[in-house]
């Protein structure tokens, strides 16, 4: 035989197999069976049809531009799979583009710049190449497909007549997942497209838009309200042994020197990642699970939470770890100051992809706040991922200007990402770094708190797959933590359970609900 023949044959089948893998692929990794690859896909043998029947001068353009098209449904497969991993759904070809550039920067802090740089330029390269490969591949086949014209004519036959015997529900060998696939995604276009209009409609219901100030948060005169969001703080943490001792033990310590708890659970907009969109969500009172809808908030002139407690008279600040450039989104939130990263005074070393310890977060907004009644949002960052390494709780009055943390180990040292470690350690960790935050706002109350605090503190969303498994619950544990007995008694109705850790009796709200409840209850 030919070395050219004998090369032509191993290369063809590759080919076909390429494109049957394309076509009948799953775009969530948990489908990815055995039985799902053999199938019969309706759409090749569709295509295959379609190859013999056009003219010639038109077949080489129809397997050209199908070829194109099944390798970018190949990559929106891939896209799916990452975005399920992390996000716990399928990739939205309208409104998930600016999710990239946070992926980008995660990758930066904890790999450097120089790996964000290899990502981003490996992803485009291997989308492209993705596209590509495809490509030539249904080229290849179409040219067999034609050459042996009378052969495939009988294969596509007996294959179709398969194909409609089996094609009954559950039965593994007929497919049309293609079909459904690229449907779906057309389907979730058209839904990301209309979505602007109806949310900035629901955007312009609001109860309490024209309330006056003197009308509004009136039994909290005098305090100081802190919103804290504790980042990937989610139901999953409230599971684990190490955390729930560490939220019991939060509860007796803070009882013995007069304050109360109260916690149930919220049901996140997002998961796994995008805490803006949560904090959002919270704050306004708007369903916000996309970039989109973030946009049109920010661009509206809603009443958030913070809002309110401005027109009540309060001081409103956000003390920010996480931001470290513009952030012009915080006039909209209603702040009188936004403290960021480099406002803070840290000198200390970065660990992980936190820019500042949850501790020193805390102690920097204390010297920060000034006298008068403030309402304080708080993002802590220490558990964001790859919740590794950590730093320890030291004493109040050592943190200085955090040069005390030097001597951790810190993320200035080589970086360990959540995909290289062993699940198990990652799962570990994740828990660690809640306990650290849990045991830095403990802490927090009992050396700062006094009569005029009313802490809230609560997940922004669940942490990544890694650390979930096959959990689906979008939802966060949230606390309300004061010595005010009133207060307590205002929120009764609330049905809340004592204590800094909900149990699995503890009522669920959806997140977009809270604001309504507070500026009601209080």
């Amino acid at each position: 035989m030919p070395a050219g023949r004998a090369r032509r044959g191993p290369v063809s089948a590759a080919a076909a197999l390429l494109v049957l893998f394309a076509l009948v692929a799953p775009g969530d990794l948990d489908q990815f069976t055995t039985s799902a690859f053999l199938r019969v896909p309706v759409e090749g043998l569709l295509g295959v049809m379609l190859v013999l029947a056009v003219p010639g001068r038109w077949r080489w353009a129809v397997a050209g531009v199908g070829g194109v098209a099944l390798g970018v449904v190949a990559v929106v497969k891939v896209l799916d799979i990452g975005f399920d991993l992390v996000l716990y759904r399928p990739f939205d070809l309208v409104l998930d583009w600016p999710m990239f550039e946070p992926a980008v920067d995660f990758v930066a802090v904890t790999a450097g710049p120089v790996a964000a740089v290899a990502a981003v330029a490996g992803a485009v390269a291997v989308a492209l190449g993705l596209v590509g490969i495809t490509a030539l591949a249904v080229q290849r086949v179409s040219r067999i497909a034609v050459r042996r014209r009378l052969v495939t004519t009988r294969v596509v036959a007996a294959s179709a007549v398969g194909w409609i015997t089996f094609a009954v529900p559950g039965a593994p060998v007929a497919s049309d997942s293609t079909a459904a696939f690229v449907y779906e995604h057309a389907r979730q276009v058209r839904a990301g497209l209309a979505d602007r209009e109806a949310f900035a409609e629901a955007a312009s219901v609001d109860a309490f838009r024209d309330v006056p100030g003197d009308r509004l948060l009136t039994s909290l005169r005098g305090k100081d309200v802190l919103v804290v969001f504790v980042e990937s703080y989610g139901r999953v943490a409230v599971d684990d042994p190490g955390v729930a001792r560490v939220l019991d033990e939060g509860t007796r310590r803070l009882g013995a020197v007069g304050f109360e708890s109260r916690s149930g659970f919220l049901t996140s907009s997002t998961t796994g990642g995008g805490s803006w969109l949560a904090h959002a969500t919270l704050l306004s009172g708007l369903w916000v699970d996309n970039q989109q809808r973030y946009r049109t908030l920010v661009g509206s002139d809603r009443l958030t939470l913070n809002g309110a407690f401005r027109r009540a008279g309060w001081r409103t600040v956000g003390v920010m770890p996480g931001i470290t450039r513009a952030w012009p989104e915080g006039a909209f939130f209603g702040y009188d100051c936004v403290y960021a990263a480099d406002e803070l005074g840290y000198r200390g070393p970065r660990f992980g992809y936190a820019t500042t310890p949850d501790q020193f977060t805390l102690a920097a907004f204390t010297r920060l706040k000034g006298n008068d009644p403030v309402m304080a949002t708080i993002p802590l960052v220490t558990s964001h991922a790859p919740w590794s390494p950590l730093p320890r709780m030291v004493p109040w009055d050592a943190l200085g200007d955090g040069s005390i943390y030097n001597e951790m180990t810190s993320g200035e040292a080589a970086p360990e990402t959540i995909f290289s470690r062993d699940p198990r350690e990652v799962r570990a960790d994740y828990a660690r770094s809640v306990e650290y935050s849990i045991k830095a706002l403990v802490s927090y109350v009992e050396e700062h708190g006094d009569d005029d605090l009313v802490l809230l503190f609560l997940g922004d969303h669940q942490p990544a797959h890694v650390v979930t498994g096959a959990s689906t619950s979008r939802d966060v544990p949230i606390t309300l933590v004061t010595r005010d007995a009133g207060l307590v008694e205002r929120a009764a109705n609330w049905a809340w359970t004592n204590g800094l850790r909900p149990t699995q009796s503890s009522p669920i709200w959806p997140m977009d609900t809270f604001r309504n409840h507070f500026l009601a209850t209080f």
